[in-house]
């Protein structure tokens, strides 16, 4: 049995350090893909896990296998969304990968890891790069299939978090502010110390911090601490737990007047994308009858319907959020 060994990433930080917050939804694909698809368990629920699991192909799933190796952290740019104070959608950042010519990727590699070989996780994707960024974009695209729909239903919270940010910043909270971001965070004496498998340390000086919500495991932290003009720092949304399940909430019963009590099950049920089975089985109906209320709800746009494969997945439409949301 081999003991357990604290080992963290240090942040030095001399002076209150000046705070800004991002939104940048890719963030939370790349913990959800980490999380579910490369085995770096960090609290996602493990009903989302498997939601994840189901949503990705083949392809998306091999090119996860690098992230989270154990023993690395340190993973190319290349893999990582961009990092701006302007919000970046998780379409700009798939179609930045298409883009991105193979070579480029293996610069990055020897940027990352050195000239020559790289470690052994990362020799296939330096052996078939274009395969690689094919492989990871379809693996963004399919998760955030399943994950736009929570996102958009976190709007309020992400409101609420820009204030409890700006607060922070201009009331001098920024070390309370920091120090309860994750459990895997710790404000101490000379700055942050952040839990990682790999060891480093940095000095903030003059740059300042920005904070990206994610809607990831309440273990989950994305840092960038050598970027030249910030740090970035991606923690769990405060609050984020309320969106995970289905909410059994009396709005069902309002809902069921309008338009039927099976139907609204049916609605409140898709919190996120499932297959017709998934659906049934939530439900508790036979799969034919299934079949018959998503014709309905599809006939009343209140669900979008795409086959992949041999399954059909079913989600909600914005004209059934607005619906929810409504009667919520």
């Amino acid at each position: 049995m081999t003991s357990k060994v604290n080992i963290c990433t240090e942040l030095r930080i001399s002076s209150a350090p000046r705070l800004s917050l991002s939104i940048n939804p890719s963030l939370t694909a790349l913990a959800m893909i980490t999380d579910a698809l490369a085995g770096r368990a960090r609290g996602l629920p493990q009903v989302w896990r498997r939601t994840i699991q189901a949503a990705v192909g083949l392809a998306g799933r091999e090119a996860a296998r690098p992230l989270a190796v154990p023993g690395y952290s340190v993973v190319p740019d290349s893999v990582v969304p961009r990092m701006t104070v302007e919000d970046v959608s998780v379409q700009a950042q798939i179609e930045m990968l298409h883009d991105m010519h193979p070579s480029w990727l293996i610069d990055d590699l020897e940027r990352t890891f050195g000239a020559g070989s790289p470690p052994a996780h990362w020799r296939g994707v330096a052996e078939r790069p274009d395969q690689w960024l094919r492989g990871y974009a379809s693996a963004l695209a399919d998760v955030w299939k399943a994950a736009e729909p929570l996102w958009r239903r976190a709007r309020p919270l992400l409101d609420k978090e820009i204030e409890r940010v700006g607060i922070a910043a201009v009331r001098g909270g920024q070390e309370l502010l920091l120090g309860a971001l994750s459990d895997r965070i710790r404000y101490g004496e000379q700055g942050l110390l952040i839990s990682d498998v790999e060891s480093g340390s940095f000095d903030l000086g003059n740059r300042h911090i920005v904070l990206l919500p994610m809607l990831a495991g309440q273990r989950a932290v994305i840092a960038r601490l050598d970027s030249p003009d910030a740090v970035w720092i991606a923690y769990p949304l405060s609050g984020a737990e309320q969106l995970w399940h289905r909410s059994a909430a009396p709005a069902t019963d309002q809902l069921s007047e309008l338009i039927g009590p099976i139907r609204a099950e049916v609605l409140f049920s898709l919190d996120r994308p499932m297959t017709m089975s998934m659906l049934a089985a939530e439900v508790k109906i036979a799969h034919s009858s299934m079949t018959r209320y998503c014709h309905r709800l599809h006939a009343a746009q209140l669900i979008k319907r795409q086959r992949r494969g041999r399954e059909v997945w079913i989600e909600r439409t914005e004209r059934a959020e607005e619906l929810i949301h409504l009667f919520r």
